[in-house]
């Protein structure tokens, strides 16, 4: 079953909405303090560029021979032009991308010493899209709903994924008969109900709740109450690190997924392969706990790289024999 899956994922179109971000990372060494303030000096050899939040996401479905359609907001910026062109050079649709030109492209730079992160900042406006902005990008949406077979909102919380975006765009989905992933962000879960499948990490939704989550037992509550403020077309996926993933399904009981990883690199972009593996998999049929099964292993390949990655869709064929792996029922 799950070589059949994997064999589906090339050519299933996936719509990614939210926003959308460039991740730069400059690279260097240190060998000394500075006289100026106790600080390390960073000496630049190099800096990268990759996809990061929302086109994240839209990358990590690409890097799995998936076709994506990405929706969101960049600056009239230069940023906005390397975000665009790094999807675009991986085949991307970019028809729903829309220009702001009062708004910067959401740009994290990340410096970087003998591979250890320095210190981190962050150019961008959280507030939200105008009505304007909104009104392009639901238009733009619902043109292409028809030749999907599965969406994930992608909220970053960057001011794309506003109420009326995501309660329309969960209405339009459900209305077309294609599942709906959430990659949430803040409290206000109300603006997600109907969605297929929402997935927050156990601190996400703790925070929800109002509570912390300290034990098995209370992430087992907190899945339930979250069905519960969701509603009954939503299923709720709790990750959860180093101890793995819990799906919570109305009607069953909570399935467990074990975490992968062996060595722990660098935790960027995780839930965006989480995100973009649960899509292609519901995209082709499979049911949820096997696209979480599927999703843990891309997500262990991932965490062993340094800076923004994606699993390749051979990184995790390869995975799935090397773990002899058995599709859940």
């Amino acid at each position: 079953m799950i070589a059949d899956v994997l064999a589906r994922f090339r050519g299933s179109r996936v719509l990614v909405v939210g926003d959308l971000m460039l991740d730069e990372f400059v690279w260097g060494n240190v060998s000394r303090i500075s006289p100026e303030a106790p600080v390390p000096v960073v000496e630049v050899n190099r800096r990268t560029y990759s996809a990061g939040g929302a086109a994240n996401t839209a990358l990590n479905i690409v890097s799995l021979s998936g076709r994506v359609t990405l929706a969101g907001v960049v600056g009239d910026d230069g940023e906005g032009a390397k975000v665009c062109s790094i999807l675009g050079d991986r085949g991307a649709d970019l028809t729903c991308v829309i220009r702001d030109a009062d708004r910067p492209t959401s740009t994290k730079t990340r410096i970087l010493a003998q591979t250890q992160q320095v210190v981190r900042f962050d150019h961008e406006c959280s507030a939200d899209i105008s009505p304007f902005i909104a009104d392009q990008l639901l238009t733009c949406i619902d043109d292409t709903l028809p030749d999907i077979d599965c969406c994930v909102i992608s909220d970053y919380g960057k001011g794309v994924v506003i109420p009326r975006i995501a309660q329309q765009i969960i209405a339009l989905t459900h209305e077309h008969g294609i599942p709906t992933i959430v990659d949430p962000k803040g409290i206000d879960y109300v603006k997600y109900r109907g969605a297929t499948l929402i997935k927050p990490n156990q601190l996400e939704a703790g925070k929800v709740l109002n509570r912390e989550l300290r034990s098995d037992d209370d992430v087992h509550r907190a899945g339930s109450d979250l069905l519960d403020i969701l509603g009954s077309r939503s299923s709720v996926l709790i990750t959860r690190g180093p101890q793995g993933m819990n799906l919570f399904e109305r009607g069953r009981y909570p399935y467990h997924v074990p975490t992968r990883s062996r060595e722990v690199y660098d935790v960027t972009g995780a839930g965006d392969t989480v995100a973009g593996t649960i899509a292609l998999s519901m995209a082709v049929g499979a049911p949820l706990p096997v696209a979480c099964e599927l999703a843990s292993l891309a997500a262990a390949i991932v965490v062993g790289k340094i800076g923004t990655a994606a699993c390749s869709i051979d990184e995790l064929r390869s995975s799935v024999l090397a773990t002899n792996y058995r599709a859940a029922s």
